[in-house]
């Protein structure tokens, strides 16, 4: 993947400096600029491609709220603020993450790898939809092609040497000779996230989210190992706690 451009803004200067060092040590990010206010901020994005902007919420003139809000098309945002009482307004605008003054090196990191993915998913989408989409794929099994529709996928189980496909129109699952990695290559990642080593589910198909358990819409429960835990929220544009 391409370096993730980023912009960084905080009227305080050592807020300032602490973002941009923390940045300067992730080597995929590149930081474009460091603003000292929004009116700073939206000459550089007027004029680059910019995929994160990492902002504090309360400066003068606008503040961070007030700027995103403007944006017709933001890039992948992450706060950084002092007080907490902006959470619930920030999270409406489906922000990555949202963190608190004074922050950790490792609490930043695990915030950009969470736009990292936001980011990921977003050009994932453009390239999907800039291309001739079909809603469907050929399945060899039972000695014949069978066609499934995406959407009919509710999810789909690895066992052994084959894997089962669970549609919403069928009773009985499709058996087939694949292996977990080598069907998710073939569906689209805009529909679909691996929630577990033995499991794949479609993103339309998820009710709830429950501790390490996902809920689908036909009542099924299945679990979600950690380490895909934070892709699924991702996907979903969950917001974890702090």
């Amino acid at each position: 993947m391409p370096a993730i451009k980023c912009i960084i803004i905080d009227d305080e200067p050592i807020g300032l400096e602490i973002m941009e060092n923390f940045a300067k040590e992730i080597n995929f990010l590149k930081v474009v600029a460091v603003c000292e206010d929004a009116f700073e901020a939206l000459e550089i994005l007027e004029g680059n491609q910019i995929d994160l902007l990492i902002t504090d919420i309360q400066m003068p003139k606008i503040n961070g709220l007030e700027l995103v809000r403007s944006l017709s098309s933001p890039p992948v945002i992450i706060f950084v603020t002092a007080h907490d009482q902006f959470a619930v307004n920030s999270f409406e605008l489906g922000v990555a993450d949202y963190l608190l003054k004074p922050v950790s090196f490792d609490r930043f990191l695990k915030a950009i790898n969470k736009a990292k993915m936001q980011i990921e998913m977003r050009k994932n989408v453009s390239i999907h939809s800039n291309a001739e989409m079909v809603d469907y794929i050929f399945i060899k099994a039972n000695k014949k092609l069978n066609k499934i529709v995406y959407g009919n996928i509710m999810y789909i189980q690895s066992s052994d040497d084959f894997i089962k496909i669970f549609t919403a129109d069928q009773n009985q699952p499709l058996i087939v000779y694949l292996n977990l990695k080598s069907i998710e290559e073939k569906l689209p990642t805009n529909q679909f996230v691996r929630i577990h080593n033995s499991y794949l589910v479609s993103i339309n198909a998820v009710k709830a989210v429950m501790g390490n358990t996902v809920e689908l819409t036909n009542a099924q429960l299945l679990p979600v190992s950690k380490n895909y835990k934070d892709g699924l929220f991702a996907v979903l544009q969950i917001q974890k706690t702090q």
